[in-house]
């Protein structure tokens, strides 16, 4: 396939696909060109959209490859959104992820061992909006359950891999002060709650 047309192409699918498209996946649609084609093609199509100065970006985050607003537009993204309700997460809920993220695996005990107070509503939430996982169980009496995070996790707060992560004090330095912001921007379908550590008014 030429080069321009498949760029294109896979404009297309990032712009359509609501979720992080990796070259593995990227591949099923391309199936005529190689995966370090397609990746290169990935990597002039990012260099496209900064040579040119558009308002948005192709970014790598969980895995995969989004087409995402630049951090400066996203106050205008949130007027426009202003009336949506968006379901951020509590300080308490922020704390206990950042745990998890850094420690990960880990149990609930040693959560709460770091923390100072119970973890169990706060991990059922989590669990419920998939930002952590069971990744098993500790071979320790009781086996309690071990706790880790998810893709999902990457995607909400725009990091590539888990390696991007800052420091658990340098996390909680930030939460003091009640709000954390990606370096790659505002998502647009999540129009500017991606990435946010704001707490909730």
């Amino acid at each position: 396939m030429e080069i321009t047309f498949a760029k294109a192409v896979i404009e297309c699918l990032l712009f359509v696909s609501d979720e992080p498209l990796e070259i593995s996946r990227l591949k099923l649609v391309l199936d005529d060109m190689s995966e370090a084609e397609i990746r290169k093609a990935v990597t002039e199509l990012q260099l496209d959209y900064e040579t040119a100065g558009r308002p948005l970006c192709i970014t790598e985050v969980a895995e995969g490859f989004s087409i995402v607003t630049r951090e400066q537009y996203a106050s205008f993204i949130k007027k426009l959104f202003k009336t949506r309700i968006t379901h951020r997460l509590s300080k308490a809920a922020l704390e206990t992820l950042a745990i998890v993220a850094c420690k990960q695996p880990i149990t609930k005990l040693e959560i709460e061992s770091l923390r100072g107070v119970s973890a169990d509503g706060v991990l059922d939430t989590l669990y419920e909006r998939e930002l952590i996982r069971i990744l098993g169980r500790k071979e320790v009496i009781g086996r309690p359950l071990l706790y880790g995070t998810t893709k999902e996790f990457l995607q909400y707060f725009g990091l590539k891999d888990l390696t991007e992560l800052p420091k658990l004090e340098e996390i909680n330095e930030v939460l003091g002060n009640g709000t954390w912001q990606t370096k790659n921007g505002v998502n647009g379908e999540n129009t500017g709650v991606q990435g946010s550590f704001e707490q909730p008014r």
